[in-house]
């Protein structure tokens, strides 16, 4: 596998992706990949070459800007990285597309053939990325937080899957359910997959705090990623 960093632009703001290839002649279908709460780092980029050893292009994207990082279990910090886009869903949306316009225009990438997919705040971007209309493959959101705002939505064309602990207390019951009733009147292509006794941020090794809801479990994760390869393989 071949790495490089990307550097991007959001109007003034300069932003950085990782991207992760195998050289060949055809271009592939590439997947975007949406962080956590602390911004692109370790995971999102591991999770741009999990990708790529499916045989796509992996592209973690940025959010916050170049060399914007939080840090794990800094809870305040992390929030206060978030909070501008997550209380903008129109900032969200836009800084979400301009990393959908930088990806379509990379070398080795199949520009017609494009999935997003996020982790916890990350699932929030991937799904608003949906729901602005951007002509997408599909998207994945894995333990993301499915509330919708105020914003209208666009006509979604992408196919949606949600990944989701059935303990998570950031995204109740009647969270899923009101979601599950957005995209049904959408008429989207939707899947909703309910892991039991599963809590936020199941899929990240760190996470063991279950006072704050966040704790990794192995077999919810390995079932998510065979989720995500098997939508992957049917929208490309």
């Amino acid at each position: 596998m071949l790495t490089k960093f990307v550097d991007y632009q959001d109007d003034d703001t300069e932003l950085e992706g990782y991207m992760v290839y195998h050289e060949t002649d055809a271009p592939k279908p590439v997947v975007l990949v949406a962080h956590d709460w602390s911004g692109r780092r370790e995971f999102a980029c591991k999770a741009a070459e999990r990708v790529a050893a499916m045989g796509y292009v992996g592209f973690a994207l940025d959010m916050y800007g170049k060399g914007i990082f939080g840090r794990d279990g800094d809870v305040d910090g992390n929030a206060a990285l978030m909070h501008p886009y997550a209380s903008d869903r129109a900032l969200l949306r836009q800084r979400i597309n301009a990393a959908l316009l930088a990806v379509r225009k990379l070398p080795h990438v199949d520009a017609t053939r494009v999935a997003a997919m996020g982790y916890c705040f990350g699932g929030m971007c991937v799904l608003e990325l949906a729901r602005s209309g951007a002509d997408v493959k599909g998207v994945i959101s894995i333990h993301g937080i499915l509330a919708r705002d105020y914003i209208t939505n666009e006509k979604i064309s992408a196919k949606v899957l949600c990944l989701h602990g059935h303990d998570d207390p950031m995204v109740p019951p009647e969270q899923v359910l009101a979601f599950e009733q957005e995209m049904t009147e959408a008429g989207v292509d939707w899947q909703m997959h309910i892991y039991g006794g599963t809590m936020h941020a199941f899929t990240n090794p760190v996470a063991n705090n279950p006072t704050f809801g966040t704790v990794y479990k192995e077999i919810a994760a390995k079932r998510a990623y065979q989720s995500i390869d098997n939508f992957l393989a049917e929208i490309f």
